[in-house]
């Protein structure tokens, strides 16, 4: 049996091991040594190792095997309520967080999952209290302030969101993801203080590569607002550029990816079953092409709920594929069973955010991937894609910081092959399954709102509400690039916003023209 001299000097290695990624070697020396000390620390690690290879299932087996051991070991209630939250087990991962608690009422981690818990599920007042909680014990943290800095800026507050984020700074001026936050709150105008500090960081401070990004979208913001278009473009181009190389990624695998889309054979998935499921809105598009702007109009309704930006159409279709490509030749049974398992996993999912009669609007853009699948899990959902000038929608996404989520968008190049998969998929579901898709045009939308708003609520088949025009005025949290932009009524300054840069556009416009 390990000594607790040993034991401490391989925890040591293995956690080193661990922050380095080396995840597999944990997980099989960790193995190894439960076989002879079954101690607490080696379940957080060989569970934190498997958390961190996206294996939750796995995750979860270890921390309950640990639990059976100790029922009330905070860290473990922790470990396992993270990994439900993770597979969008929500209810799950608030009774273990909150028992987790209940052991140990201080406990910062915890405290701080909850806080993401009730955020993620747009239970915003309930997520400030916890990450306040955890500002009440120690209001020295930066990750309470950052979290309370995106609700309030999901929610327009924005002189909240700001005040969190300057905190941000003065705990730590090389946490430049506030910067950027900052920046697209603020208003500048020539040799705005911000700006200077900005530069200063740049020029004086030792930064890595991730942090030089942020504080590049920001100066790009910076002299988009002083009319200075081409030191604006340089600077959104050196932040793409950063995480572009981080990214690694490679237009091809997309390609490759819309071509199984088209190619799969949707009949596989009509199966006869009445549609008894509530009405669901699905918003669908190219990011910043007037998603937000057409869920804020709907979800304005009285008798719409606004969802969000949400996963989980592409979690069960994701499964849908690879069933069939581990095998081809499903009965009749093992198809209805797949297609009324992933219906219900997300009408599941969903009502975690709202469960009343209401239309259910899901705006994640990237949806219109997966028509098709929409056509059959849900026959009576309504599908609208939103359309904007080409030129807009480039310029919007190569100039709003994505990180890592939709990493075609660090490239002009990658946006312009991507607008055309986008395009063609669209033109094929448009063909393949005729009058399914409403086609909205944020031009006509901005230009002739009333107008073009009754044609969208009859399509959806909902009476009209003059609510929907005052869309601005709605409270909802909108956790997307636009928060700031679709909480204001209807402009016209974002039409053809791209003409400042078209110098810098025509490559990627010949792009698109040539498709």
């Amino acid at each position: 049996m390990l000594t607790d001299i040993e034991l401490q000097k391989k925890v040591e290695i293995l956690t080193n091991k661990l922050k380095v990624g080396m995840f597999k070697e944990v997980i099989d020396e960790t193995k190894l040594l439960l076989r002879s000390r079954k101690h607490q620390v080696l379940f957080n690690l060989l569970s934190l190792s498997y958390q961190s290879l996206g294996q939750h299932d796995k995750s979860i087996e270890i921390m309950e095997a640990a639990l059976k051991a100790n029922s009330r070991n905070p860290h473990f209630l922790n470990n396992i309520g993270l990994s439900h939250f993770k597979l969008s087990n929500f209810k799950e991962a608030e009774d273990y967080f909150k028992r987790g608690l209940s052991e140990a009422p201080k406990y910062i981690s915890i405290l701080n999952n909850l806080g993401n818990l009730k955020s993620y599920l747009n239970l915003n007042k309930s997520a400030i209290e916890y990450f306040n909680k955890i500002l009440r014990i120690n209001d020295k943290l930066i990750e309470p302030y950052h979290n309370l800095a995106i609700i309030y800026e999901a929610l327009g507050e924005f002189d909240k969101s700001s005040e969190c984020l300057k905190k941000i700074l003065d705990l730590n001026p090389k946490f430049t993801n506030a910067d950027r936050m900052l920046s697209i709150m603020t208003k500048y105008s020539n040799n705005h203080p911000h700006y200077l500090s900005i530069k200063d960081k740049l020029e004086n401070v030792e930064l890595n590569e991730m942090q030089k990004s942020h504080l590049y979208f920001a100066l790009g913001k910076y002299y988009e607002d002083v009319n200075n278009y081409d030191e604006s473009f340089k600077n959104y181009s050196y932040g793409n550029q950063i995480i572009k190389k981080m990214s690694n990624y490679k237009t091809q695998e997309e390609k490759n990816d819309f071509i199984k889309i088209k190619n799969f054979n949707y009949k596989y998935l009509d199966i006869e079953e009445i549609d008894k499921s509530r009405k669901l809105i699905f918003i669908v598009g190219m990011p910043r092409s007037g998603t937000s702007l057409v869920e804020q109009i709907l979800s304005s309704h009285s008798e719409v709920f606004g969802g969000g930006e949400l996963p989980f159409l592409e979690k069960e279709v994701r499964k849908i594929f690879r069933k069939f490509e581990k095998n081809n030749y499903l009965d009749k049974d093992e198809i209805y069973n797949l297609v009324k398992d992933c219906k219900k996993k997300y009408l599941e999912r969903i009502s975690n955010y709202d469960d009343s009669s209401k239309a259910f609007t899901d705006k994640a853009p990237l949806n219109f991937r997966f028509i098709g699948f929409i056509k059959y899990l849900f026959p009576n959902a309504k599908i609208i894609n939103c359309k904007r000038d080409p030129m807009d929608i480039t310029w919007s996404n190569f100039k709003n910081y994505f990180s890592n989520s939709m990493p075609f968008t660090n490239d002009l190049e990658d946006i312009g092959q991507f607008y055309n998969l986008y395009d063609d998929l669209v033109v094929f579901f448009q063909k393949k399954f005729p009058e399914i898709i409403y086609d909205i045009e944020y031009t006509k939308l901005i230009e002739n709102t009333e107008i073009q708003i009754k044609r969208l609520l009859d399509f959806c088949e909902l009476k009209w509400d003059a609510n929907c025009l005052m869309h601005h005025k709605n409270e909802r949290a909108i956790k997307t690039a636009s928060s700031t932009q679709a909480r204001k009524p209807i402009y016209k300054t974002a039409i053809k916003s791209s003409d400042r840069y078209k110098d810098y556009l025509r490559n990627v416009k010949s792009i698109i023209n040539a498709s």
